[in-house]
């Protein structure tokens, strides 16, 4: 099996690809393109990773961050190596050949593109990180590469939809706090629980940092098993480990 790598036109021109578990060699619970090596055999984890490269930019060097649900973004300017890769959630460069990486499993990858700058970014926006701002830290770290908010484009890729995404009043509480327009990103549900749409938040965030060019791939990480990871479905099953698929984009060389 081939692996599955979904792109988006908005994104044309960089090498990109918003990846899941198909075409993988990990087992089990794990089986598939499982990116992550806090769960798998090592071994299995660096051949997915060097097939999921190849599938979106043959010869690319990976990067990716020590993820901690942040709104922390790093500029890269030259490679590092897996072991002092920095704690961060997000990623900007304007240097050909190098991959940035975000790993998911529910929580939403977006992907950043200035065809104009030639400047590219990729981030890791789980419901914390969205909140905190990790998207207007992305924009703002590619501006200061030359990027224009007239002309980056973001696309949102698979993360857990609103219908699998039950929370509780807490954290909708949260949300209204930050702006009271954020009830729309909630429905009702059992007593002292709603469904919370963080896709949506996510492309809303980009939209009110002015950016034109937003779009969404629509993918629930949750309810297509066969496709994604997801760390909530595993939690609801009890499995063992949950995994990680990987986002990623880059300037050709």
């Amino acid at each position: 099996m081939s692996v599955e790598a979904l792109t988006h036109p908005l994104l044309r021109g960089a090498a990109h690809g918003f990846l899941g578990r198909k075409g993988g060699v990990s087992t089990g619970d794990l089986a598939g393109l499982n990116v992550s090596y806090s769960e798998d055999d090592p071994a299995l984890t660096s051949e997915n990773r060097v097939r999921a490269v190849e599938a979106v930019l043959p010869g690319g060097t990976l990067l990716t961050c020590y993820q901690i649900h942040s709104p922390d973004v790093v500029t890269v300017a030259e490679p590092w190596t897996d072991a002092d890769r920095p704690k961060a959630d997000a990623l900007v460069t304007n240097r050909p050949g190098i991959v940035l990486g975000v790993l998911t499993a529910d929580c939403a990858p977006v992907l950043f593109y200035d065809a104009t700058a030639g400047v590219v970014g990729a981030a890791h926006a789980g419901w914390k990180g969205a909140f905190t701002g990790v998207t207007d830290a992305t924009i703002a770290a590619m501006e200061a590469l030359g990027a224009s908010r007239a002309n980056i484009a973001a696309v949102v890729g698979p993360c857990i939809a609103q219908k699998s995404y039950e929370v509780d009043a807490a954290f909708e509480a949260r949300f209204f706090e930050q702006a009271s327009e954020n009830e729309r990103f909630f429905r009702a549900g059992r007593e002292g629980h709603v469904w919370f749409d963080l896709e949506g938040y996510v492309a809303s965030r980009l939209r009110d940092a002015s950016l034109a060019k937003v779009g969404m791939l629509g993918e629930d990480t949750y309810a297509q098993e066969d496709r994604f990871y997801s760390f909530r479905r595993a939690t609801h099953r009890k499995e063992p480990g949950y995994g990680r698929q990987i986002s990623l984009i880059g300037l050709p060389a």
